[in-house]
């Protein structure tokens, strides 16, 4: 199945990526704005503005493809604005240094802003989406996606900054090297890089991407947009759409949040309306763990989700403040991340909790 995304489906797709970015993946109006204007511009000039999106199963199994998204802490690129052509720079040099042209582009992560870049990658490029990503959702580190889990090499990987300088590693040993380096070099280049990796064949893709996230991420926001005319709570629906429920609600008390290794990390604890019940919540860029008056409710690769109470805008953790409002989702995660092997890289462990366990809530997001 092939459909194109114009500049009418944006907010519908940036309010359901910030929801499956539980927290991080970028802040998603940044996301949007970029995109809009760079629709906007070619509206003006005649151009085509749309963005061809295809299924993972109609990539030919011999193509070359690569994912493209940002990396950095959501709190440096909401104050560190982009030049605008890093990801196309870091596209076109894998192109050269493969000496082959990109048959799609790849959505690294669903959530926040990086569910937009590969979008406006494919504005520049003229190349298709696939409607599919590598986590469900977002993480922080570059080994939690479902490639790694799968066993596939980053190498080549590209990294690009403002300046229209581009990095490629030639090789790395592990995918936890690749966060490595890639991490410090993204400190390097002022905390925020376009980042293109892997390069997969057709047949890898197909293999390892989760399938129809995009289209889940539209149809969460249109839900909202939907609640908001009819008068209905939008947390209640968009839970519902996810298969999981509405957790908490109440406001923020108290936060703790400092940008540190190129991450936004630290807890907020939340006190519910009328009941004097405490939700705490740690957060690594994407909220991680859920403890309710000091007992675990959720935790990673299942969803915590933060959305305004009013409205049910999604919550980044970089733009959360005391007194703040709000509804807490909980969904679960794709059944490709609740395996052992995946456990490894995105369980409650992988993120320095050995001492608890994960509790997959029943179903799964897709």
């Amino acid at each position: 199945m092939e459909r194109y995304i114009t500049i009418e489906d944006i907010e519908a797709i940036a309010i359901g990526a910030g929801i499956l970015g539980t927290g991080g993946g970028g802040n998603t109006y940044m996301g949007r704005t970029w995109i809009e204007h760079e629709m906007r511009q070619r509206m003006a000039r005649g151009e085509p503005a749309t963005v061809r999106i295809i299924d993972a199963d109609h990539l030919p199994d011999d193509s070359v493809n690569v994912a493209v998204s940002t990396m950095g802490a959501p709190t440096v690129s909401n104050e560190k604005l982009a030049q605008g052509m890093e990801m196309y720079n870091t596209v076109r040099a894998l192109e050269d240094y493969l000496k082959h042209p990109m048959t799609a582009l790849l959505i690294g992560e669903i959530g926040g802003s990086n569910s937009i870049m590969p979008l406006i990658a494919a504005l520049q490029t003229g190349l298709p989406v696939v409607d599919a990503d590598a986590m469900g959702r977002a993480f922080p580190e570059l080994q939690m996606d479902t490639f790694s889990i799968g066993g596939v090499s980053h190498a080549p990987m590209a990294l690009g900054d403002t300046h229209g300088n581009v990095v490629i590693f030639h090789s790395l040993d592990t995918t936890y090297r690749a966060e490595q380096y890639a991490r410090v070099l993204t400190i390097s280049m002022g905390g925020s890089a376009a980042l293109a990796m892997p390069v997969v064949s057709g047949a890898q893709a197909k293999q390892h991407l989760i399938h129809g996230t995009l289209s889940l991420a539209q149809r969460m926001g249109a839900a909202v947009l939907a609640a908001r005319k009819s008068g209905d709570d939008p947390a209640e629906v968009v839970a519902a759409l996810g298969h999981g429920h509405v957790l908490f609600r109440g406001k923020i008390t108290d936060l703790e949040r400092k940008t540190t290794q190129g991450f936004a990390r630290g807890r907020m604890t939340l006190v519910g309306f009328g009941d004097g019940r405490k939700l705490d919540i740690a957060f690594q860029n994407e909220n991680l763990i859920a403890r309710l008056d000091g007992e675990v409710v959720a935790t990673v690769p299942d969803l915590i989700t933060l959305v305004q109470l009013e409205d049910g805008e999604p919550i980044g953790t970089e733009s959360l403040r005391y007194g703040l409002r709000v509804a807490v989702l909980a969904m679960p995660a794709p059944k490709e991340l609740k395996t052992a092997r995946a456990l490894e890289f995105v369980g409650p462990g992988a993120f320095g909790y050995p001492d608890v366990a994960f509790a997959p809530m029943a179903g799964d997001l897709l």
